[in-house]
């Protein structure tokens, strides 16, 4: 991990939506979403976070908060010791030029109606309106050639590409800016394996060339394990576990990164036969309604009577890991 100070730093950020009842009475009381609930890390250059949990732990919701796409309750959110929480539009346009974000359904993050050439010049239409048009098709055409398409389809439409080449259209929007930061929301799972795996290369690949900083956002630990540096596990929008990859994949602590890492199979079918999984018992519970004390306390299988009462937070285990659990 870098020693450098951070790019970004989130404390105790929470996005909360109002669930206005069923009933007629306007007396009847709201209820809350608390699909992000108290999450801190920090981000330095050229580092990759990678951010991992199960459906509708918050991830997403997360990376679109930390771009002001959803407005956060209550935190902090500062950008190279700027704070951007409550900051106005005109601050978070001028911060946008820095952070960009791939989409995780690469065909529907694209205008239909637009050029390759439009869609990938459209961010510097935005941010730099004095550039000629000149100059915005040859960065175009330079980043095109970076991520591995050709100046021929610079006036093709996406659907005449397959899912893989919108996803490097998305990239090269996403990175003709020059960013420092980009936030990747889920950017291969609606990829076969075998492009996925072309994905996360070229990412890698661009991240070392361009030193670029990544968020990557997935719901398998085995696709994040090649691309981070450290990895940060969610539940019902909080964090369970944040970790280099090495303690994750070495020595996990919390119990659900135990369960998560237990359902990542083995190509050895000998070994695979004789894994021991570690199913969660029950669903995952409601957002809305979640349980007392230790959130994961319903589904655990080391929970104790304590675990109902106290609300563990994240604590330092040693240089490489912190966990919220009280009895690890």
């Amino acid at each position: 991990m870098s020693q450098s100070a951070p790019l970004l730093s989130v404390r105790d950020l929470k996005v909360h939506f109002e669930i206005k009842g069923d009933s007629p009475w306007p007396w009847t009381p709201s209820r809350w979403l608390k699909a992000v609930d108290g999450v801190s890390f920090d981000i330095s250059p050229g580092e990759t976070l990678g951010i991992v949990g199960e459906s509708g732990c918050g991830k997403s919701t997360l990376a679109r908060a930390m771009l002001n796409l959803i407005p956060a309750t209550s935190g902090s959110i500062v950008w190279q010791e700027q704070e951007l929480f409550g900051a106005s539009r005109q601050t978070w346009q001028s911060v946008r030029k820095s952070v960009q974000m791939i989409f995780q359904d690469p065909l529907a993050s694209l205008d239909p109606r637009m050029t390759i050439g439009q869609i990938i010049a459209e961010p510097l239409r935005t941010h730099y309106p004095a550039m000629t048009s000149t100059e915005a098709m040859q960065k175009v055409r330079a980043m095109m050639e970076q991520v591995g398409l050709t100046e021929q389809q610079i006036n093709r439409y996406p659907h005449e590409f397959s899912g893989g080449q919108c996803q490097r259209i998305g990239i090269a929007r996403a990175l003709v800016m020059e960013p420092k930061l980009v936030i990747c929301d889920e950017p291969v799972s609606a990829l076969d394996v075998s492009i996925q795996a072309q994905i996360i290369n070229l990412l890698m690949e661009l991240q070392s060339r361009m030193g670029l900083a990544l968020v990557f956002i997935a719901h398998d630990l085995a696709v994040v394990k090649h691309i981070s540096q450290r990895v940060m596990v969610m539940y019902l929008g909080r964090t369970m576990e944040l970790a280099t990859k090495q303690a994750i994949y070495q020595d996990p602590r919390h119990p659900y990164t135990q369960a998560l890492l237990s359902a990542i199979p083995t190509p050895d079918p000998r070994r695979e036969r004789h894994k021991k999984l570690q199913l969660l018992q029950g669903d995952l519970p409601s957002p809305i309604n979640p349980p007392s004390g230790c959130i994961f306390r319903t589904r655990c299988p080391k929970a104790v009577a304590g675990c109902a009462v106290q609300t563990p937070g994240l604590r330092a285990l040693n240089t490489d890991t912190q966990v919220a659990c009280d009895i690890v």
